[in-house]
């Protein structure tokens, strides 16, 4: 990385460190801190859930992915990406129905009702190693930013980044994620503009050619369209992120920032994703997406990149240390509903993503993939349970988590390289092609188990 860049990078790192402690006062009630009260007591607005949604859902990782997956396998996988945001729309309705028509206060609330302990507790265990991987995720792509896998650059951007959006999250809780999300969102969407606006203007730019990126029907990003089209209905559900943000203000309030939301991030990571394969068009041999994009926009376009890539990184994190807290202190009870056992919760996270990310893998879409799949279970709920308010035998729901976790890591496996199963069986070769089999062979036996669990329907109120 030149230095002129690196060391622009590292400005923006302390200027936006700066603006979000100064955005960030310190919460005064547990509502402010896990709810995301103004300190007079006043609910977000519209605008601010909306602002907030859109970038804790254009994180550092989602870009990236989007832009790879348009990259290696054209408009299909641009579109695909695209398509997981559609869980803005079915995160509204189950907001609406849960929250709204059955007056329940959390997921897990609604979840130990009709399944008991079964229920929350695979629950939180799904949600608790999806925040961890959000933390990872993210500090890695910030890694990846500022120098290469290992070196110190690398190390001191991720354990800054940690450091700095712990602190004013650890200060503030929601109230604070809430606020600097606005200032966030902002940036984010001016760099994004800017770098589409710049591919637009080059010569080699062709709307044709993007357009007919992916001509195989049977390509990998029209395979991975599919899996997001299965995994949308339950996506948002894991997402407590999402979800946390359905529980803070009045229905109309809640229903248009889903709404918003969804066309928003879906345009802003639609464009990110046309950038990925307007270069993968235009790619030299085995060169890398970000080698490709500062041949083609100059090195420019890499710093605005990077800056972006740190911006919603620093978003998304703040937001998973919010959530983190609200977990395990207010959906679990897992200590006295106090700021300071939430920050205690949101120092646990962030040194279990730093493991992560100097021990784990260093896939970025493995962890999407994984935990989609792993989330299929919760298609059977809200199918019976929300949609049609029926009564099912927990053991159904057992049956569903194990097929939907033995999906996960089976594919986590075969993606790894551990095992080759899979092709072994069926002649299936490609990763995105065993992702489909699995979440359909999944998703078909937790659909079953809730069939022949069915009890009725439901007599006792939420």
């Amino acid at each position: 990385m030149p230095d002129v860049s690196f060391a622009l990078l590292t400005g923006t790192l302390v200027a936006l460190a700066v603006a979000s402690f100064m955005l960030a006062p310190r919460a005064r009630t547990a509502e402010g801190f896990f709810f995301g009260t103004s300190p007079a007591g006043v609910a977000p607005g519209v605008w601010t859930l909306t602002f907030s949604q859109v970038t804790t859902w254009i994180f550092a990782r989602s870009l990236l992915n989007a832009a790879i997956l348009g990259y290696f396998f054209g408009i299909a996988g641009a579109l695909a990406y695209t398509a997981y945001y559609l869980s803005f729309l079915t995160g509204a309705w189950i907001v609406d129905r849960l929250r709204f028509e059955r007056g329940a206060r959390n997921i897990q609330g609604f979840l130990h009702q009709r399944f008991g302990r079964i229920g929350t507790g695979s629950f939180n265990l799904l949600v608790g190693v999806r925040l961890v991987s959000e933390v990872f995720a993210n500090l890695l792509v910030v890694g990846i930013v500022f120098g290469a896998t290992g070196s110190l650059a690398y190390t001191v951007a991720i354990l800054a980044v940690a450091g700095v959006t712990l602190g004013y999250s650890m200060l503030g809780g929601l109230h604070a994620s809430l606020r600097t999300d606005v200032l966030q969102f902002g940036i984010l969407t001016a760099l994004l503009i800017v770098l589409f606006a710049m591919m637009l203007l080059v010569p080699e730019f062709a709307p044709g050619a993007i357009l007919a990126s992916s001509p195989e029907l049977v390509s990998p990003g029209w395979i991975l369209l599919l899996v997001a089209l299965i995994q949308v209905p339950s996506y948002p559900l894991h997402d407590p992120v999402m979800m946390d943000r359905g529980f803070l203000a009045d229905r109309a309030t809640t229903r248009r920032s889903f709404v918003h939301a969804f066309w928003i991030s879906a345009l802003l990571i639609l464009a990110f994703g046309l950038l990925g394969v307007f270069t993968g068009l235009h790619r030299s041999g085995t060169e890398e997406f970000l080698d490709t994009l500062t041949r083609l926009l100059g090195q420019p376009a890499a710093l605005l990149l990077g800056i972006a890539l740190v911006v919603s990184a620093a978003s998304t994190m703040d937001s998973t240390f919010a959530s983190t807290a609200k977990l395990t202190v207010i959906d679990m009870n897992l200590g006295r509903r106090s700021s300071t056992h939430g920050r205690v919760a949101m120092a646990l996270f962030a040194a279990a993503g730093l493991l992560m990310v100097f021990f784990g893998t260093q896939d970025l879409f493995a962890a999407v993939a994984v935990s989609g799949t792993a989330a299929l279970f919760l298609t059977p709920v809200i199918v019976w349970s929300i949609a049609f308010d029926r009564e099912v035998a927990p053991a159904a729901l057992v049956a569903a988590v194990a097929a939907s976790l033995t999906g996960a890591v089976l594919y986590f496996l075969e993606s790894s390289g551990h095992v080759a199963w899979i092709e072994a069986l069926t002649g299936i070769g490609h990763d995105y092609s065993k992702l489909l089999l699995l979440n359909l062979v999944a998703l078909t036996v937790g659909l079953t188990a809730f069939a022949l669990g069915d009890r009725g329907p439901a007599r006792r109120p939420v």
